[in-house]
């Protein structure tokens, strides 16, 4: 029997912790506690101040946009009163290695037979992809990972029409998904749509196609997510998304806790009465509190670290790999900088790991002014990592070549970024292995790791949690 008196503990501030503590509180939960070591809230949707031309504005060096799949973030939304209509307009370009604009999907520009038959194969199989994960893959377009090693689906649903309604099933084919996407798509004669996937996929940090299951791709650009970036039909936020996380924090009865870090966390063994004691340290020092649940938010190979984790934690956790995701905001000389984002395709290869994939040109009006903040992948599974100043000086580089001379970075950082599973530790039902542990010692996991590492399937694999279990 459910007991709303319970006192929970949720670590983490970032998009899963703020969720979790708002769909507890729509339970009827009043006793929780969000416990985040850094000075703010949103995790990596962060969106830094500067003064541009006289006037602050908001940038971005973490999550940029939604959709009309973004069910869950919109949900966060309503409740921080908060709207996604008065964002800037997200528009882009393509560039090659030597930073020469290029037009791939613009028959109007540079026509030839060749790309005409590229163009219509490439049609022909988005149309392909589309009717196969509404036939051969139906159920694949729910948020979560469970029992899709052993072919079914079970979740809530991504659906426009369905959207957050639980939904299960049994599908085979859904195994497949463990594959790697470029096999995935070979599996499915469907190369070419991988030319659509790449930009929203590689360029925004979460790994190569080579190395990452087709379950993360697939669950995080369905495809009506894939077509809604495609047509640039997105949502953005005029003070950033990390403003969207501070809306909510404070209609929190219990807003987070910042600059506490949660440095130990001791449980009752499985099965006993007993409270979780959780050790906190701030600038006042360390203390420790008493809880009767745990909802760790944050990385689950970090848990591991500072908390009394059991063999099958220490296991399961440790094969948890992330993307190192390279990122800065640049300024240029007057009226020098991009006016439009770049797409930078030739960079997208774990050949070319640590260059510039991309750079996010904000704010139109402020034409050649505005900063930018451009991004980079230093890791590749089976490569040797690209050298933190090599990617740095690679990125300088690059946008030099695309005739933006850097006058000066003005936030730097690499995060911890889009947490999986390999192929084969996906396959051995690596998901399903995680499920069984929820509940363990009254602890409970949530976070990018659940589902995919994005604002909106961090939020929805909260409600999930919460919605099961609470």
């Amino acid at each position: 029997m459910k007991n709303i008196d319970e006192r929970i503990c949720i670590i983490g501030g970032g998009p899963a912790g703020i969720s979790a503590a708002m769909y507890l509180q729509f339970k009827g939960y009043r006793n929780y506690a969000i416990y985040e070591k850094l000075n703010k809230v949103g995790g990596k949707s962060w969106s830094p101040k500067i003064m541009v031309n006289g006037e602050e504005r908001s940038f971005e060096t973490g999550a940029i946009m939604g959709a009309i799949t973004y069910h869950a973030v919109h949900e966060v939304e309503k409740f921080g009163g908060v709207g996604h209509y008065d964002g800037p307009n997200m528009r882009r370009m393509y560039r090659d290695s030597t930073g020469k604009e290029i037009f791939p999907f613009d028959l109007k520009k540079e026509p030839s037979v060749q790309k005409t038959m590229d163009l219509i194969k490439l049609k022909q199989q988005m149309k392909k992809l589309v009717e196969i994960m509404d036939t051969k893959y139906k159920g694949y377009d729910c948020y979560g990972h469970r029992g899709v090693a052993q072919g079914r689906y079970e979740g809530l649903s991504k659906g426009v029409d369905d959207a957050l309604l639980p939904i299960q099933g049994i599908n085979p084919n859904l195994k497949d998904l463990a594959l790697p996407f470029s096999e995935f798509c070979k599996l499915n004669g469907v190369e070419e749509v991988m030319k659509i996937w790449i930009g929203p996929y590689t360029s925004f940090g979460y790994g190569y196609f080579d190395e990452i299951p087709a379950a993360y791709v697939m669950k995080y650009l369905d495809t009506t997510t894939a077509i809604e970036f495609v047509n640039m039909r997105l949502w953005t936020w005029k003070d950033g998304t990390q403003s969207i996380y501070e809306a909510a924090n404070k209609k929190l009865l219990h807003p987070a806790n910042l600059n506490t870090e949660v440095v130990k966390v001791e449980r009752p063994a499985d099965g006993t009465e007993g409270k979780i004691k959780v050790t906190l340290r701030t600038a006042e020092g360390e203390r420790t509190e008493e809880f009767d649940k745990l909802i760790v938010t944050t990385p689950l190979d970090w848990f591991a670290q500072y908390a009394d984790a059991r063999e099958e934690e220490k296991e399961l956790f440790s094969k948890i790999i992330h993307e190192k995701y390279v990122d800065f905001i640049a300024t240029f000389e007057p009226n020098e900088g991009p006016t439009i984002s770049g797409y930078i395709f030739d960079n997208m290869t774990p050949e070319r790991l640590g260059h510039a994939m991309v750079y996010y040109h904000r704010w139109e009006d402020l034409k050649g002014d505005c900063p930018c903040c451009v991004y980079a992948l230093r890791n590749h599974m089976g490569s040797k990592d690209a050298d933190y100043e090599y990617t740095i000086n690679a990125m300088i580089d690059d946008m030099r070549l695309c005739g933006f001379r850097i006058k000066e970075r003005l936030y730097e950082q690499e995060t911890y970024y889009c947490p999986h599973v390999s192929p084969a530790d996906y396959a051995a039902g690596w998901y399903d292995k995680l499920e069984a542990m929820q509940g363990k010692q009254n602890t409970y996991y949530a976070g990018e790791i659940i589902s995919f590492g994005d604002m909106e399937d961090t939020c929805a694999a909260s409600r999930d949690l919460i919605g099961r279990f609470f």
